[in-house]
C-alpha cells in the first residue's frame, strides 16, 4: 500500500514528451508539477517521475537527497491520492525548483497541495 513500485514510476519517453507538450502545470513552491490525463496506464491510477535541476544542485548527493524526500512524501500521500482520482489515469512529473535545500516538512506540505489541485482539476 505504501510502496512505490516500478510500474508506478513514469519511465516512458513517449509519455514524458507528451506530458511536457500537452500537460498542465501547477506551481506550489518548492515544487512544480506537470500532469496530464492519459489512457495508456496499466494497473495504477497514476505514474509519477521526480526531477531536480543539475544547474541548481551540482552534486549528485544533494539531488538524490531531494528526490528521495519528494518520493517519500509522494509515497505516503499516494493512497489517499489514488482514492480521490477514482477512474482517472494521470501521469505526473514533480520538479523541485527551489535554489536551496528546504526541510522535508515544506516539501511535504507543497506536495499535498499539488496533489489536491490535480484531483480538483477535472477535465
Amino acid at each position: 500500500m505504501f510502496t512505490l513500485k516500478k510500474a508506478e514510476r513514469l519511465r516512458s519517453k513517449k509519455t514524458i514528451q507528451e506530458l511536457f507538450l500537452k500537460g498542465e502545470t501547477i506551481l506550489v513552491y518548492p515544487l512544480k508539477a506537470v500532469y496530464l490525463d492519459v489512457e495508456a496506464l496499466q494497473g495504477y491510477p497514476a505514474q509519477a517521475a521526480f526531477s531536480v535541476s543539475k544547474k541548481n544542485y551540482k552534486k549528485a548527493v544533494e539531488r538524490n537527497l531531494i528526490k528521495r524526500r519528494v518520493r517519500e512524501a509522494y509515497r505516503l500521500k499516494k493512497p489517499s491520492f489514488y482514492k480521490k482520482l477514482k477512474s482517472r489515469k494521470v501521469a505526473v512529473m514533480f520538479i523541485y525548483i527551489a535554489k536551496e535545500n528546504l526541510p522535508y516538512s515544506d516539501t511535504e506540505k507543497a506536495l499535498k497541495k499539488v496533489l489536491k489541485k490535480i484531483v480538483s482539476s477535472k477535465k
